[in-house]
């Protein structure tokens, strides 16, 4: 990982605790708990996870496009592993690895 690249992921944590922070509805429910008597003590964790980007994700991309925008390239992924294809997506690899297994 790069430098540049753990510098962003920072930022990036940095800005979801400043839009933590400057959030009037979480302040909201806080007040309204500390009026009921308490202390709030707010520990947030976020994990943040980066996926390369393939060939196989920007067909995935595509393939959640044509299909409406609908899917996201996750659902269009975990579809195709239970070998379902979706309208309008090209099904050529899908077809091929269907018919070695026929023939195997």
């Amino acid at each position: 990982m790069t430098s540049r690249l753990r510098e962003l992921i920072q930022q990036l944590g940095e800005a979801i605790h400043e839009s933590v922070i400057e959030s009037e509805q979480i302040a909201g429910v806080v007040q309204d708990i500390r009026k009921h008597g308490f202390d709030v003590l707010l520990m947030l964790e976020a994990t943040i996870g980066l996926n390369e980007v393939s060939k196989e994700t920007e067909e995935a991309d595509a393939a959640a496009e044509a299909a409406g925008g609908t899917f996201t390239k996750n659902d269009v992924n975990f579809l195709r592993s239970l070998r379902i294809s979706i309208e309008g997506e090209d099904n050529d690899e899908l077809t091929q690895g269907e018919d070695e297994t026929q023939a195997g």
